[in-house]
């Protein structure tokens, strides 16, 4: 069905689409009998589904990556659609609108996106709200979707500040979020990724951790990585990994990379995220787990576009995948064949 309608949706901008889709999900979802039926269409979940990761029991192994739920208003329609896990965000402390538009444009040629979004969002208090409404209006015995707070830092903040954003998203997500993505890697806010440098990664990760307390409980705190790292950056992310005792990393958000590309929008400024991706991400999930002797579980995500492309990843060291462009590309029957094929290898 979704790639009957696929040229169609193709035809407009990709941001209002985007909308479109959601508002109408949502709807569906709201329907008598509409959540159900996603349900059991879509859902694939099985005993041998489960992965324990990082102290998390997730129902399977294939989340949405962030990015796609920035303001944490589809965690119910994601998991009815198979998803094991969302990730909401990025958000910041204040609400922001982001980069002038347009800002998202598809590369079909190259199965690809760019995007120079700019951490739009409607602030921390806002998805902080929602996310305890959606697990206030669990039924009886349902098991809530593990979710995970991805955060990150007003455009307005300068680096020499940053730390404080971080602990305002830290703080307002504690009590409602499974666990936290520290997004330093996005190339759409101005300087953003000289936070990846060693020295100023390392103090903002202990100063989390230092906060990553309340009640006897803490929340595993991840990484998200660039792909455009060196091997010598590389190297100092196992480092921090192991000094600062955070739970894991996630490889990789989007490149600068414009190589191979044939597209009209390849020389747009942003992010690129799909298939031109995929051998990159997953190159640097093998040398991450082969440096760490796998000490610390890793989360694949860049151009799964296929179950071949998310079993490369877990292959190659990944605990969990999640899905973003792929999703997109080609639709939420992706999800089901992915763990179709987990099973049938564990089969």
């Amino acid at each position: 069905m979704y790639q009957l309608l696929k040229p169609l949706l193709f035809l407009f901008d990709p941001e209002n689409v985007h909308h479109f889709v959601t508002r109408n999900l949502k709807r569906f979802n709201r329907v008598p009998g509409g959540a159900l039926l996603s349900k059991k269409f879509w859902t694939r979940d099985d005993e041998q589904s489960v992965r324990e990761v990082f102290g998390l029991k997730f129902k399977n192994p294939v989340g949405l990556a962030a990015g796609f739920d920035k303001n944490a208003e589809l965690i119910a329609e994601m998991g009815n659609l198979g998803f094991g896990f969302v990730e909401i965000g990025t958000v910041t402390p204040l609400p922001q609108p982001g980069n002038p538009k347009p800002r998202m444009f598809r590369l079909p040629a190259d199965a690809a996106l760019i995007n120079r979004m700019g951490f739009n969002n409607l602030g921390v208090d806002v998805a902080a709200s929602r996310i305890a409404a959606y697990r206030k209006g669990l039924k009886v015995n349902e098991q809530a979707l593990i979710i995970g707070g991805n955060i990150g830092k007003n455009k307005i903040t300068p680096n020499a500040d940053a730390v404080n954003d971080y602990i305002i998203c830290f703080d307002r997500l504690f009590d409602v979020v499974d666990y936290f993505v520290v997004n330093v890697s996005s190339p759409n806010t101005p300087g953003l990724r000289e936070l990846q440098e060693k020295e100023p990664l390392m103090q903002l990760l202990a100063t989390l951790q230092q906060r990553n307390n309340k009640n006897g409980v803490s929340r595993p705190i991840l990484l998200k990585i660039a792909p455009d790292l060196t091997t010598d950056q590389l190297n100092d992310i196992v480092d921090i990994v192991k000094q600062t005792g955070i739970a894991g990393i996630i490889a990789t958000n989007t490149t600068i990379n414009r190589d191979g590309l044939t597209s009209a929008h390849r020389n747009e400024t942003g992010g690129l995220s799909g298939k031109p991706l995929t051998k990159r991400s997953t190159e640097v999930i093998a040398y991450l787990h082969k440096v760490s002797g796998g000490s610390f579980p890793i989360i694949g995500v860049g151009g799964i576009h296929s179950a071949e492309d998310a079993m490369e990843k877990i292959a190659a060291g990944a605990s969990l995948v999640q899905l973003y462009t792929g999703f997109i590309y080609e639709g939420p029957g992706l999800i089901g064949r992915i763990l179709n094929r987990i099973k049938g290898l564990k089969g």
